[in-house]
């Protein structure tokens, strides 16, 4: 549950996001939990956020926050990209 809840936040900052997985490994009450999530958008882009713990919410909103930051930076160098395309087209003529 709190892992979806997390999650579900992912699409406002990469909005073709259209699959999310998340992998906890780890045993009961046992001292390390790894976390690793998944995010596929179009285009066969991947992003991946892992974290490794002893306590599974945390190791949870790290990856999550980790997942946060590759999808902010990937939408911005896409948007930076597509504004440069224009700027230098109309340089060219």
């Amino acid at each position: 549950m709190h892992a979806e809840e997390k999650t579900s936040k992912l699409p406002k900052y990469y909005n073709s996001i259209n699959q999310i997985e998340v992998i906890i490994d780890g045993n009961q009450g046992g001292s390390n939990t790894s976390v690793e999530i998944i995010a596929r958008a179009e285009h066969s882009k991947v992003f991946v956020g892992t974290e490794t713990g002893e306590d599974a919410y945390r190791c949870i909103d790290m990856a999550v926050h980790k997942l946060e930051r590759q999808l902010r930076r990937a939408k911005s160098k896409e948007r930076d990209n597509k504004h440069k395309g224009g700027a230098e087209l109309t340089e060219l003529t």
